[in-house]
């Protein structure tokens, strides 16, 4: 599972044939050992969960890069690696 993005703590995977689980495209943010899945199409959590400040982060950087991560999206759903995306510290 490539990291695509690290910010302030937080590690944003995007899995290879990720789709059987959750059925929408969607990435994994892991701070410091909670994880959550989030859709990419709206940033809603599909499960688990991060505290209050990290989620509103992680809402707020799928927003700014929902492109990039719907294009990283087909990469890894063809069994291709993501590209790396910029975090909101960078």
């Amino acid at each position: 599972m490539p990291t695509i993005s690290i910010f302030y703590g937080i590690l944003i995977r995007m899995f290879f044939h990720d789709t059987d689980k959750h059925h929408a495209s969607h990435i994994h943010a892991d701070y410091q050992g909670q994880v959550a899945v989030y859709s990419i199409e709206d940033g809603t959590v599909l499960a688990g969960s991060l505290p209050p400040k990290k989620h509103k982060l992680v809402v707020a950087w799928i927003e700014i890069h929902q492109e990039d991560l719907m294009a990283d999206w087909e990469l890894a759903v063809n069994d291709q690696n993501p590209l790396p995306i910029r975090g909101l510290d960078q």
